[in-house]
């Protein structure tokens, strides 16, 4: 398996690259080339997907959050690469876990090619494993504590037996409200309980 690759680029199309290493030309299938140069070093952490009917199929990524994410987006039944692709090409890694961690399906909706099923299908299949991925503290992000204490704001409602479309509800609320702040968790807790009360 190449997990790794470093060349230079030799081609640009939409969202696939050529990149060149040692005198071969891997096509890398990616979500963003807007930073991509021609003719410029670059580095990719790589994936190899196979199709039964397409083949296989080279993916690239700027770094490993990125990778991660795509990994974990493709673990959803019935979620192939194009569609991860396609969400990494919208938004950053860094946004998904955000959205996933709070619960806001109406921020993934939005997103072109997922509507609201398939967004309350993805976040109710990795909402556990990326609160499970950011405690482990695999990944290094600067907003990573931001994070769990959505997941742990979404554990407090489950165990007072509040419903999930009340709970996702009070997340989005919450997230609309809250996300770019630095609040604690029990000012969040509050928050939410105020907002199921009626009191907001």
């Amino acid at each position: 398996m190449i997990n790794y690759l470093s060349g230079k680029i030799k081609d640009i199309k939409e969202q696939t690259v050529t990149l060149l290493v040692n005198g071969v030309g891997f096509a890398l299938q990616v979500a963003q080339t807007k930073h991509l140069i021609k003719d410029k070093e670059a580095e990719f952490y790589t994936y190899l997907h196979w199709n039964s009917e397409k083949g296989p199929s080279f993916y690239g990524f700027s770094n490993e959050v990125e990778k991660t994410v795509f990994l974990l987006i493709i673990d959803c039944p019935k979620i192939g690469p194009g569609i991860a692709i396609n969400i990494l090409s919208q938004i950053d890694s860094m946004q998904f876990l955000e959205i996933v961690s709070s619960q806001n399906e109406d921020a993934l909706s939005d997103i072109n090619g997922i509507g609201p099923k398939k967004a309350e299908h993805i976040i109710m299949f990795l909402k556990n494993k990326v609160a499970k991925l950011l405690s482990s503290g695999q990944i290094k992000i600067g907003k990573q504590q931001n994070f769990v204490q959505w997941q742990n704001v979404n554990d407090v409602l489950t165990s007072l037996n509040y419903s999930k479309s009340e709970i996702t509800k009070t997340m989005q609320y919450l997230t609309e409200k809250y996300s770019t702040q630095n609040v604690s968790i029990d000012q969040l807790i509050r928050a939410a309980l105020s907002y199921l009360s009626g009191n907001l």
